[in-house]
């Protein structure tokens, strides 16, 4: 009974703590989410008040957080959208990958942590935060812009990424070799393409089986079959968060509507307790001496995201203003990065402080990113262009050509939306 009061009153302190951070972050008008980190470290090894009864039931509320945050980013998409979507900006994928997953893996090898903690870092400074900046969009009020739909576009190929990714990781991660994570690879791509057939060709019948009118049966048949789902990938060996993933994707229509507006609460609980759990198994202490490679890494993944933005809304045809805003909107980090540091803490436990200390400064530094990007790349570029030609000499301007017959008219200033918009309307957002 002592155990049971333990826990239950450390986990309403743990609850109520989480709800207090995240009204103050909504007044401050940042995530929650490194608050909800600092929140784990004060509390966790080496913390101020180490919690102890309730560290199992949270470890487990972990896991259920990051199958919820997977499951509700795969209910936004169809698998038609995902496919679309690789078609037309797989050469954005790419250079994504390639600009941001390398310092990571490079920062691993100078630090002297080996090839597998190269690979795992490298998974940490590619993938930007889809929760962080799709709540950027929201509250900048740009979900209607040119460039978001290449946002997003970027983010759907990451996210895609993961399905061979993680299951990747995890097979350096357990030791396997290199049969045996090949066959890890095979039973994922095989699994994920089985999926996105099924939700291609049968997406309707499988919605119509799980769909009901009453919200009860619904939460229950969707919660129920990503769990399910998600512990049989696990079992295979491929993650449990592709898993809840490509369920997400393969619900359509009414009932992926219904699903995200009665997992939405619960999803975002448990990915609260996720990010909290996360801090309580990252000691404070180790965080200072790491803290400059994440300041330089956090710089130099910085600076490749906006490029990264610049390459991909370019290629759409976005004006220059949206390409800054783009890159900058990009560069927040969050739970894929702690997700792939879990993953890895066991083999170099040096990586959980340094993705700590790395996500703690992109998620502060993202939404400032995404607002002053584009108007500090303009200031900058007004101070480089050269200064206009002195007026023009009398003699000359009564020799010109008169004008006077048709009054000019004003051009409208530049905002946001006119910056952005071409000949044709704005696409839809995937």
């Amino acid at each position: 009974m002592h155990d049971t009061t333990a826990l239950l009153i450390e986990l309403g302190a743990i609850i109520l703590g989480l709800g207090i951070l995240g009204r103050l972050a909504g007044r401050v008008g940042f995530s929650a989410i490194p608050l909800y980190l600092l929140a784990g470290l004060a509390f966790g090894q080496g913390g101020l008040l180490p919690l102890n009864a309730s560290e199992e039931f949270v470890a487990t509320g972990a896991e259920i957080g990051v199958i919820l945050l997977l499951l509700l980013l795969g209910l936004e998409y169809s698998a038609s959208e995902l496919v679309s979507n690789l078609k037309t900006q797989y050469p954005s994928g790419i250079v994504d990958f390639v600009l941001n997953a390398v310092p990571g893996a490079a920062a691993a090898l100078i630090l002297g942590w080996g090839p597998v903690a190269a690979v795992a870092l490298a998974g940490v400074t590619w993938i930007s935060s889809s929760g962080v900046i799709a709540k950027v969009l929201g509250d900048l009020g740009r979900l209607g812009n040119r460039e978001t739909p290449v946002i997003l576009g970027v983010l759907v190929i990451e996210d895609l990424a993961m399905a061979v990714y993680l299951p990747l990781l995890t097979a350096l991660l357990a030791g396997l070799s290199l049969a045996g994570g090949s066959l890890t690879l095979l039973i994922s791509l095989g699994t994920v393409g089985a999926v996105l057939y099924l939700a291609l060709r049968h997406g309707r019948l499988i919605s119509r089986a799980v769909s009901s009118d009453n919200p009860e049966m619904l939460l229950l048949v969707v919660l129920g079959l990503t769990v399910l789902v998600a512990g049989v990938a696990q079992e295979l060996q491929v993650s449990a968060a592709v898993g809840a993933f490509l369920v997400g994707i393969a619900l359509s229509g009414e009932v992926a509507e219904g699903a995200h507006n009665l997992l939405a609460p619960l999803r975002d609980l448990f990915a609260a307790v996720f990010f909290v759990f996360f801090g309580l198994n990252t000691d404070p202490a180790a965080i200072p001496p790491v803290l400059v490679p994440a300041l330089i890494l956090a710089t130099v993944t910085t600076l490749t995201k906006i490029g990264t933005g610049w390459y991909a809304a370019k290629r759409a045809g976005v004006r220059t203003a949206g390409r800054w805003r783009t890159g900058g909107t990009l560069v927040a980090r969050g739970e894929f990065s702690i997700v792939i540091a879990g993953l890895a803490v066991g083999v170099e436990p040096r990586i959980g402080p340094l993705a700590t200390a790395y996500v703690l400064i992109l998620v502060i530094l993202g939404p400032l990113a995404a607002r002053w990007t584009e108007p500090l790349a303009r200031r900058l570029t007004r101070k480089a262009a050269p200064a206009p030609a002195g007026p023009v000499p009398p003699v000359a301007a009564a020799s010109a050509p008169s004008e006077t017959s048709a009054s000019p008219v004003a051009e409208p200033p530049a905002t946001e939306a006119n910056d952005t918009e071409a000949t044709d309307p704005a696409p839809s957002r995937p």
